[in-house]
């Protein structure tokens, strides 16, 4: 679609019946230039995407999930599309391979937000020492530059890999106190994260009965994300900074709250801190630097992060929360998703929080 013109563009979804493909379908129900024109499903080809997501009937009344081979037909045969991936890390990087093979053979033009770990890292060698496994795709990822949109204006890459949930939050809270040279490069990081996080496929850590009312922390100190936080980190702030990352499982469905903490170079109040996260966001429409102590339930189901700081003279701490289905994931690609193909970034996006999740 050209960028004067108002036919919708289509879009094309993988990831099946998941959370995040999901929460993309119903972002693109919204959407005033994006038309969802198919969502991948290998397992299930030809049943109704309403019966995977019955909030979405009224959305997608007769549409049904399709194969690989009538996604790569799509691909081929569409002037213009978007193509989101919801796929799961190690599997993402070989279907987006196929299906970007599929629009080149066609001649057409598509841009691709992946929202897996597939394409986070600037080298295989890098994503294999942290995943344990091959990648998928070596050739594809110089295509792909890894981001929140908040820290680079403008991709010099066709296609996006989104940094995912934990590290969108943390990244909000972190680059600016490195970038500015507030602080020293070592940074403490815990979050919290809502069920919905773990996927859709009930294990111990999503189950309601055993994580209602608990609060646990996992991988403390040897997350696969601390890596990944600090490498967006180093290419946002031109720092190189020590991630200690401890995520925790919270006994609600949606939402992250992570709180950073730092030791500052030199003395600097509250208010002072409140005032150079401000400034750093200035412009940025998704982010708000708020003067009280911001909460899961003001931002989740949307597209909206909320920050705060707090000093006490020599050390610093950052709140940040976020959706993590939304801004974490489906929200922050599409707003990728809006820039890659010369929108404003804000188009579907703008909705608030419901505030009773």
């Amino acid at each position: 679609m050209s960028e004067g013109t108002n036919v919708a563009t289509p879009a094309i979804v993988l990831g099946g019946s998941g959370y995040v493909a999901g929460e993309l379908a119903r972002l693109i129900a919204g959407h005033p230039r994006l038309a969802l024109a198919a969502i991948l499903s290998d397992s299930q080809p030809g049943a109704p995407v309403g019966a995977a997501f019955p909030h979405l009937k009224s959305a997608y009344p007769t549409l049904k999930f399709a194969g690989i081979e009538e996604i790569e037909r799509l691909m081929r045969e569409t002037p213009v599309s978007a193509l989101f991936s919801a796929a799961p890390h190690g599997v993402a990087a070989a279907l987006i391979d196929r299906l970007l093979g599929a629009a080149e053979s066609g001649g057409v033009r598509t841009h691709c937000v992946d929202i897996s770990a597939d394409f986070r890292y600037a080298s295989a060698k890098a994503y294999e020492t942290v995943y344990k496994h091959a990648h998928g795709a070596p050739a594809r990822i110089s295509q792909f530059i890894c981001a929140v949109p908040e820290h680079l204006k403008a991709a010099p890459t066709a296609h996006v890999a989104h940094p995912g949930c934990f590290a969108t939050a943390s990244l909000l809270a972190s680059v600016p106190l490195l970038a500015l040279g507030l602080t020293d490069p070592r940074l403490f990081i815990a979050g919290v994260t809502g069920s919905t996080g773990s996927g859709r496929k009930p294990v111990d850590g999503t189950h309601h009965p055993l994580r209602h009312g608990d609060l646990y922390s996992y991988g403390a100190l040897a997350h696969r994300h601390a890596p990944e936080i600090a490498a967006c980190a180093k290419q946002a702030s031109g720092v190189e900074a020590e991630i200690n990352f401890v995520p925790h499982s919270g006994p609600f469905a949606r939402g992250i709250h992570v709180t950073v903490q730092a030791a500052l170079k030199k003395p600097l109040s509250s208010g002072e801190a409140q005032e150079a996260l401000a400034e750093f966001y200035r412009g940025c429409p998704f982010v708000r630097v708020i003067d009280t102590a911001p909460r899961v339930k003001d931002v989740a189901a949307s597209n909206f992060a909320h920050l705060s700081a707090v000093t006490n003279g020599s050390s610093i701490a950052v709140m940040s929360v976020l959706d993590n289905l939304n801004k974490g994931a489906a929200g922050g690609g599409m707003q990728w998703m809006n820039r890659l193909l010369g929108f404003d970034e804000t188009l579907g996006l703008t909705a608030p929080a419901p505030g009773w999740t």
